[in-house]
């Protein structure tokens, strides 16, 4: 792809780096920012600058934060007592999509993957075993996407608490074998989460 101006170029290569986003895409996307007022794009450019450099960690469930604890965190209004443990903050926006959720979360950031060099101590775990040992946590639900990863990593979490008295579930197996969550339907998750099983049914011997 050959272009008239360098300044183009490095924009298109920039865009072209992000997912799912080709050289041609990038062009397209890059030219209709300079057709638009400058003051548009000194916005995007200054939303992204602010978000890369501002954005937090929930301090309690790790979910991504304007503050030192999150929105969901600070309601009075969630149940304390239960909490769901997912893979990433989009796992957090689909099932908060659904609106039947009213519990907490724990965002772990990734699951167990040997391949990939991702172990249990890559992983918010640690922290997540600590609110258990400290008694905040009444049930704990498990709803990684049901991958043999999603399913090592809960297995593994269960083993550090088994021996604290509290209930595990897992979210029912509404969601296809290898479905990430952030790709089901509303009403497909919704439901997984209000007909979630004990997780010790889920295990297969």
């Amino acid at each position: 792809m050959e272009f008239s101006s360098k300044l183009l170029e490095n924009a298109v290569n920039e865009m072209a780096q992000l997912p799912g986003i080709g050289k041609r895409t990038a062009l397209r996307l890059v030219l209709h920012m300079l057709r638009q007022p400058k003051e548009q794009t000194m916005a995007l450019s200054k939303a992204l600058v602010d978000m890369r450099t501002q954005i937090r960690f929930c301090k309690s469930c790790h979910n991504i934060s304007d503050m030192e604890i999150c929105e969901i965190c600070a309601n009075p209004n969630r149940s304390n007592g239960v909490v769901c443990v997912v893979e990433d903050v989009r796992d957090v926006m689909a099932i908060e999509n659904t609106g039947l959720f009213k519990g907490l979360y724990h965002v772990l950031g990734g699951k167990i993957s040997p391949i990939d060099g991702i172990g249990p101590h890559d992983l918010k775990i640690t922290s997540l075993v600590e609110k258990v040992k400290a008694g905040k946590i009444e049930e704990l639900i498990f709803a990684l996407s049901s991958t043999m990863e999603g399913d090592t990593t809960n297995f593994y979490i269960f083993k550090q608490i088994q021996e604290y008295n509290i209930k595990t579930s897992t979210i029912a197996r509404g969601i296809s074998v290898g479905d990430e969550l952030e790709y089901a339907d509303e009403v497909t998750l919704g439901r997984s989460i209000i007909n979630r099983i004990p997780f010790e049914s889920s295990l297969k011997f």
